[in-house]
């Protein structure tokens, strides 16, 4: 049986997409998470073949739940069902490890054959998307420039938070850490990524398809 893990902020999706999969055959859902990160640690624990995953998260953005899940579950086949067909956010979710990227709205039979084809060791898209494009962008030689490289773990969480406005308490209550802890967090990020001020920041966080303008 092939291990899943469903993270959507709506229990509609999540109710959807494990009906597909109990259909399907085959498929056992180990979790479900209606927030990234909770998403993120539920596939530290389990280290599921399979992580089917929104990227409009709250508490931690799905790009930054693919950057996690690389790292702590390398082996975890991730497919992003997102309702964004904006290039930034297809190219961005790849380059940070999903196999395959499904456009919400899309047949029940292409999410089952993009789970066949990742499970396959094969990238899918939806067939709206240009995969010849997403192909070569995602191919291209890295220069190795992307800022978010120079940030650790948990100051990308910060990063998340405060790209969507939230206070350094209000940071701290989330991630369990202090407020002067949080502050330090924001204090070396805006460092490392050549940030001024919340504005900057926010910029930053809409060009890298971390939150919507």
């Amino acid at each position: 049986m092939t291990t899943v893990i469903i993270a959507d902020d709506h229990e509609i999706v999540r109710r959807g997409l494990r009906g597909i999969l109990e259909s399907e055959g085959g498929y056992r859902i180990v979790a479900e998470a209606a927030d990234g990160l909770a998403a993120a640690q539920l596939v530290e624990k389990h280290k599921p073949q399979v992580l089917v995953l929104d990227l409009n998260m709250p508490r931690l953005h799905g790009i930054e739940v693919l950057r996690q899940v690389r790292s702590t579950s390398p082996n975890t086949r991730v497919i992003v069902l997102s309702m964004h067909n904006d290039e930034p956010y297809v190219i961005e979710s790849l380059r940070a490890g999903a196999m395959a990227y499904i456009l919400k709205g899309s047949e029940s039979a292409e999410i089952s054959h993009a789970l066949r084809e990742i499970l396959a060791g094969r990238r899918f898209l939806s067939a709206t998307l240009s995969e010849w494009a997403i192909n070569a962008l995602v191919t291209k030689p890295s220069d190795g420039s992307d800022p978010l490289q120079a940030l650790t773990q948990r100051e990308r969480m910060v990063l998340q938070l405060a790209a969507e406005g939230h206070s350094n308490p209000e940071i701290a209550e989330k991630l369990f850490i202090s407020p002067r802890t949080a502050e330090t967090h924001r204090t070396n990020l805006l460092r490392k990524l050549g940030l001024q001020t919340q504005t900057d920041l926010v910029r930053f966080a809409i060009r890298k398809g971390l939150i919507q303008p």
